[in-house]
């Protein structure tokens, strides 16, 4: 299997190495979740400027902060795995002293504009951060770090959800009740999904210096079965979300279109281990699809 890691540096140049750094394709992966949350959950904020500018600015400050802390954490184990030793802070495109910079301005933007936003998103903004740093040190502790990486974006939809809907709450108690706990779970399950035939790659690597993962522990086949168990659990949740949330056509499209996806990912895997690439990638079309279909559903029809 060739090595292959989106997180390498080609080129030259501080801004580039920084952008690599923050995989700032991450930001705009994840945003649509939390303003699919903040759809489902009060419709209204889709025509506020303000809520929307400040979710923004809230996934990207927590996103830079979690990419950049996840590599200093991981900056020993990035420097001796052959598929992670070109990125940033390891061959010093980008230094130390800048990541941890980047790290603290990022919390900052993050919790000013929960702050900004309403006083729920504020006392809740430590539950999203919390994950967020913490991931990297799970496949230390325990071989599932594919869910707790799931649970990082899943919980995007529900601080956009807390965002959007937290200013009306009379309580804790209304704001948690109309988070969309199904799309939590649904793309929880579905970021574990694709993570664990993602670690396919470092199997070996992660078996010998003793870090946990789904494949390292339970071997290939195991983990595609997994992977593929965590799939169908996304597009059950998916399913069900349309009823309960009384969502129609775009919604109905967007479980189409995801079942394919699904489908298309698995057969590159089991086909050949090299398309793991590709068949990953399909996922940044896929969460589009979810996220915007969602948006679109409550645009159109509420």
């Amino acid at each position: 299997m060739a090595p292959w890691d989106p997180g390498g540096l080609k080129g030259k140049g501080k801004a580039k190495a920084i952008v690599r750094l923050l995989r700032l394709e991450h930001t705009l992966f994840s945003l649509p979740f939390a303003y699919a949350g903040a759809a489902v959950a009060y419709p209204e904020s889709l025509g506020d400027p303000r809520i929307l500018v400040l979710i923004a600015l809230a996934v990207l400050g927590l996103r830079s902060a979690g990419m950049a802390y996840n590599n200093i954490a991981d900056l020993d184990i990035d420097k001796l795995n052959p598929r992670t030793n070109r990125r940033p802070l390891v061959t010093g495109s980008v230094t130390i002293r800048e990541a941890w910079l980047i790290v603290v301005i990022g919390s900052i933007l993050y919790y000013a504009s929960a702050a900004m936003l309403n006083w729920y998103a504020l006392l809740l903004s430590p539950l999203l951060w919390i994950a967020a740093i913490t991931y990297p040190h799970a496949k230390r502790l325990h071989w599932l770090p594919h869910l707790h990486l799931g649970l990082v974006l899943g919980l995007v939809v529900f601080g956009g959800a807390i965002a959007a809907y937290g200013g009306q709450a009379s309580s804790l108690a209304d704001a948690l009740s109309r988070v969309p706990w199904e799309y939590v779970a649904a793309v929880t399950f579905w970021v574990a999904g694709f993570d664990v035939y993602y670690a396919i790659m470092d199997l070996d690597f992660d078996r010998k210096h003793g870090l946990g993962s789904v494949p390292a522990i339970l071997g290939i086949n195991a983990a595609l079965k997994i992977s593929l168990a965590f799939h169908a659990l996304f597009l059950v949740l998916l399913a069900t979300s349309i009823p309960i949330r009384g969502l129609d056509g775009p919604a109905l499209v967007g479980l189409v279109l995801a079942v394919i996806l699904v489908v298309y990912q698995h057969a590159l895997v089991r086909r050949d281990l090299d398309f793991i690439p590709k068949a990953f990638n399909v996922n940044l079309a896929l969460g589009v699809i979810i996220s915007m279909s969602i948006i679109l559903d409550v645009l159109l029809y509420t």
